[in-house]
């Protein structure tokens, strides 16, 4: 039985950091596991320039504990008024690794997204002209479509076409909940790949709704059926490189998760890696874990493996996570997978 398992440190390619108290609370959560993620720019104001994300890096940075080397990925996000030049030369700074895509009113902070897929075409194909990957919230948000269908929906409406429309344009599927987007995922080569968070390995709806309303499992894109749940966990733990972690750990604080319309997020930063050794264990898949946190995700963004690594070592007595992290902002409820975790990092190296 294996017991300890060392792999190159992980990195998060999909992460909500907030600003302010809440960045300060929560950014050491991320920094302690992982050596890079890229941060999400759906604050308010929204990052829509090289120069907002050149200062909300500098904040983030500012937030790291003492010694850490954390390192924040920046991103744009997508308007239909964003200059095709400065996402450009934010490229060409190192200021931004990827621009985010969020169809409008899909999901937190969403309202400034895009509704006209038209009025964004320029600077898609200058980023298909430069290689600078495109995240994609993959939903629509038509009233006439279920929720539970915007993931299939936004695949055949959205994505497929505006794909086929820019040949070269590099694509992450961001937080895929179903075996469509599974699907799509595997039917392309190149240009294309999906993260997968660690909380959709975990919960199907039942979560959220069975025996009462839950809403700290309450996400967005929302948790689906249990088939979908299986298809991402066969597609995380396969080894196919077009998969690979983006946690969407999400803080909101407890009045806002609890209240009568409350905030879409679950809080992973924390826990992450102790759930995903013991879901890749329970696979039998503990070999593919590196790959699925470490390698694959560089490996798509053109970046090197990160060099040092972390050690998992398993113990007879569940691990203690607290289940609040407090914040200047309030207290924000730590993700719970309703089984016992026996991994937890216990070591990282140079190496």
């Amino acid at each position: 039985m294996t017991t300890t398992l060392t792999i190159r440190r992980p990195d998060d390619w999909h992460l909500h950091l907030r600003d302010g108290e809440m960045l300060a609370a929560v950014c050491p959560e991320s920094a302690r596991h992982f050596g890079r993620a890229i941060i999400m720019p759906n604050l308010v104001p929204p990052v829509v320039t090289g120069s907002d994300a050149a200062r909300y890096k500098e904040r983030i940075l500012a937030a790291r504990p003492a010694g850490s080397d954390f390192t924040p990925l920046m991103t744009l996000y997508l308007t239909e008024d964003t200059d095709p030049e400065d996402v450009a030369q934010a490229h060409r700074d190192g200021i931004v690794q990827a621009v985010k895509l969020y169809p409008a009113g899909a999901t937190t902070n969403s309202a400034s997204g895009v509704r006209n897929f038209d009025r964004v075409r320029g600077v898609l194909e200058r980023m298909a002209e430069i290689g600078l990957p495109l995240c994609v919230h993959g939903e629509v948000t038509d009233d006439d479509v279920d929720i539970f269908d915007r993931e299939a929906v936004f695949i055949e409406r959205v994505l497929d076409p505006l794909r086929r429309a820019t040949p070269g344009l590099r694509v992450v599927m961001e937080h895929i909940t179903t075996a469509d987007g599974v699907e799509y995922a595997q039917s392309v080569d190149e240009d294309l790949a999906a993260t997968i968070t660690t909380h959709h390995l975990v919960i199907n709806r039942n979560f959220i709704l069975a025996g009462g309303i839950k809403p700290h499992y309450y996400c967005l894109p929302v948790a689906k059926r249990e088939r979908h749940r299986l298809a991402l966990r066969k597609a995380a733990i396969s080894g196919d490189a077009r998969f690979f972690l983006g946690t969407d750990s999400a803080p909101h604080t407890d009045p806002l998760k609890e209240q009568a319309c409350g905030c879409a997020g679950c809080f992973t930063a924390t826990n992450t890696m102790s759930i995903l050794a013991q879901v890749f264990e329970d696979e039998g898949a503990l070999h593919r874990l590196e790959g699925f946190t470490s390698r694959h995700g560089p490996g798509f963004y053109k970046l090197p493996v990160n060099d040092d690594t972390i050690t998992l070592t398993k113990s007879n007595t569940p691990v203690d996570y607290p289940d609040k992290i407090h914040t200047g902002d309030g207290p924000v409820t730590l993700f719970d997978p309703q089984f016992p975790l026996h991994w937890s990092v216990a070591d990282a190296s140079s190496g």
